[in-house]
């Protein structure tokens, strides 16, 4: 068209908030408004060549702008914020917010002022960001180039848009940044008035699946999940929707919560395809990117519940359900894994263990309680792993 459209006029959306955790405390972020509009081109420079290219594959695209006001203090204000706006928006089921990917994007417009003052300085901006560590880098870099150019005249300051190199770790002027009125807005002929009740806001609302906040604060105070845990289950709606299954199919919340955040998310894989440490635990990097079958997860975990086979036997079978999703009982009962239920077995293999550990067993009732884990370690070899540990030592505390 050679031209953007966007709603500078009619804005679907005005004057929201949006609440962040700091350091401080809990600090609300008044938006301006949120308004659709077009994308537009990218513009690709290379440094190498002193060329620019356009990539015209977006342009036109429909996009959500989010524009709030001027209230972030720090780079760590700014991140809180966006990661709220992207458990809100994942929750709500609007976008998957993955910013490497573009689906979610920056523009960070900044200033500073002297302390005790009001007025705001001159405003630079640097455009589609797309990873929450350049948008802290450049906001550091350009805090301290507007500190620099007030109290050490290194620069006189001009509006502008800049661009970010991260790899350089500095910004570069772009073009001067145009006031309102030398964008040249006008209202499009083509395009209707849209008009949104009410009632229709009420609707939507209502039909709003639990956002992050709301989980977390289920998980907390009514199923008893501690903070630490809950807010990695509610930090990634796929996290949250797996937790979701698993409760679904009647796994107890603690018992969901402790295999994810325990052992799912300690689950990578190597170049193989096989099951290697660590992957996932500690950043958070690739939880949105967990697949693994849900139902067949949950079977896992109930096996273990039902004392059908122990945790240990359960670890290995969750490695090969999330690199080939094999069905747990059937690969269970394939393998043998299952636990032994036979008690008379297991009772002639205690007798067994303790007749040949006679050492151990005066120890034992010398006081000396450490050798029990020796005696269990014995039995639990000589049953190939295959025993539940709570049954083998209430038969070795029998017996002894």
């Amino acid at each position: 068209a050679g031209y953007q459209i966007t709603q500078l006029f009619s804005p679907i959306c005005t004057d929201g908030a949006v609440e962040i955790e700091t350091p401080a405390g809990r600090k609300t972020i008044t938006l301006k408004q949120i308004h659709i509009e077009e994308d537009a081109g990218k513009l690709l420079h290379d440094a190498r060549t002193g060329t620019s290219l356009v990539d015209y594959n977006r342009a036109g695209v429909p996009l959500v702008e989010i524009v709030s006001n001027p209230d972030f203090r720090s780079a760590q204000e700014v991140v809180a914020y966006l990661v709220k706006i992207q458990k809100l928006l994942t929750f709500a089921g609007v976008s998957d917010c993955k910013m490497q990917e573009g689906s979610m994007r920056c523009d960070v417009n900044l200033s500073v002022r002297e302390a005790g003052t009001e007025t705001l300085g001159t405003r630079t901006e640097m455009k589609n960001m797309n990873s929450l560590r350049a948008i802290v880098r450049a906001i550091e870099y350009e805090t301290q180039r507007h500190i620099d150019a007030l109290e050490l005249k290194t620069e006189t300051l001009v509006q502008e848009t800049r661009r970010w190199d991260d790899n350089a770790g500095e910004s570069y002027a772009m073009r001067d940044k145009e006031d309102a009125l030398d964008y040249r807005y006008f209202p499009n002929a083509d395009i209707m008035p849209i008009r949104i009740s009410e009632d229709w806001i009420e609707r939507v609302r209502a039909s709003l699946p639990e956002s992050a906040g709301d989980k977390y604060a289920r998980l907390t105070q009514e199923l008893s999940i501690s903070a630490k845990d809950a807010a990695i289950i509610t930090g990634s709606k796929n996290l949250a929707d797996i937790f979701d299954a698993l409760t679904g199919r009647g796994v107890p919340a603690r018992d969901a919560t402790a295999w994810i955040v325990t052992e799912l998310l300690a689950l990578g894989t190597d170049e193989r395809g096989n099951p290697s440490k660590p992957a996932l635990m500690g950043s958070g990097k690739g939880s949105d990117d967990i697949a693994i079958d849900s139902e067949r997860f949950a079977d896992l975990i109930l096996m273990v519940n039902r004392k059908e086979i122990n945790r240990a036997v359960a670890k290995k079978v969750l490695g090969q359900l999330y690199t080939e999703n094999i069905d747990p009982a059937a690969y269970v009962k394939e393998h043998n894994l299952g636990l032994v239920s036979d008690t008379s077995f297991l009772e002639e293999i205690v007798s067994a263990v303790l007749t040949e550990n006679a050492d151990a067993v005066e120890k034992f009732r010398s006081g000396n309680d450490k050798v029990l884990g020796f005696l269990m370690g014995q039995i639990m070899a000589r049953a190939a792993g295959k025993a539940d540990p709570n049954t083998v030592r209430e038969m070795l505390k029998k017996q002894l």
